[in-house]
């Protein structure tokens, strides 16, 4: 069995030049793959490269994808503004010399606004040492998130195996029971000839049988039980498939759920009907957890 869920969760963490970088991948059901990504700069240039490393492995799902960081050293980005600070000295040459004042040293200069720019991680850009550290770092954090789904997968495989047990179990049933129908109908139209004051007796019995066939025709399941079972065949195959078949299963789903319908709509048996209800209720179980298959 290789079924893979939608749902999962990974995280990786790791150094990348003077940053601790942490990667975490949380994925849900979707109808299709919906990536969305929140890197804090300056690594929100990876998005492009990271959306197409997952499309390689991920096929449906929605996946968020969060990339924060963090300095190991504490202190700030330090940098001169050498452009203001020649405008500056300039100038305080200038008005030292027409005021005969001491000229400003560097350290005045280095005081005054705008001079010294200070920042943060997000002023930076990546080196080459992140470059390469980051998109090892994702593909650790895709690769857990893979083995997750996979991981799902395999219980979601062992319930929805037990699930087409019971419908091939019900369908069985109900083709006994369909088989049983047209004598209960045969014995049905005789006791209501008998409520009618007929003696049934009198009855001609060709007739009789013939009603009961033409009864049984119109109330025939038998090609909704063939149909099912050949869809119970086809679920197997593609629960054991290594590919990804969620989509393939939530259709098949819908014939299960047509031909049950019709099975049930036909029945005009208590035990027949009985066996119905039964599979619909199995077949919405069913559905249910194929909704969380890639």
């Amino acid at each position: 069995m290789t079924l893979s869920s939608m749902t999962g969760f990974a995280r990786a963490q790791g150094c990348a030049g003077p940053f601790n970088v942490a990667i975490e991948m949380r994925s849900v059901n979707g109808r299709g793959l919906d990536l969305r990504f929140r890197l804090q700069p300056p690594f929100d240039g990876f998005e492009a490269e990271f959306r197409a490393r997952a499309q390689k492995v991920l096929s449906r799902g929605s996946v968020q994808v969060a990339l924060t960081a963090k300095r190991e050293t504490q202190a700030a980005l330090v940098r001169v503004n050498e452009t203001l600070f020649g405008e500056l000295a300039e100038v305080a040459e200038q008005l030292a010399w027409k005021a005969k004042l001491t000229q400003a040293t560097v350290g005045d200069l280095l005081r005054l606004p705008g001079v010294i720019e200070t920042g943060d991680a997000r002023d930076e850009t990546p080196d080459e040492a992140i470059q390469s550290a980051v998109p090892a770092l994702f593909d650790e954090a895709l690769a857990g998130l893979v083995s997750a789904r996979r991981s799902e997968g395999r219980a979601l495989s062992a319930i929805v195996s037990g699930q087409l047990d019971q419908m091939e179990t019900g369908i069985r049933a109900a083709a006994e029971a369909d088989g049983a129908r047209p004598a209960a109908i045969r014995a049905r139209i005789e006791s209501q000839i008998r409520a009618l004051g007929e003696n049934p007796q009198n009855f001609d019995t060709d007739r009789l049988h013939q009603e009961a066939v033409l009864i049984a025709t119109r109330m025939d399941v038998r090609e909704e039980i063939d149909r099912f079972t050949a869809h119970i065949a086809a679920a197997r195959q593609l629960v054991a498939a290594r590919e990804p078949v969620g989509r393939k299963l939530d259709f098949l789903t819908q014939e299960f759920v047509r031909e049950v319908n019709t099975l049930c709509s036909k029945a005009n048996d208590l035990a027949l009907t009985r066996i119905g209800l039964d599979l619909k209720a199995v077949v919405e179980q069913f559905r249910e957890q194929i909704q969380n298959i890639e």
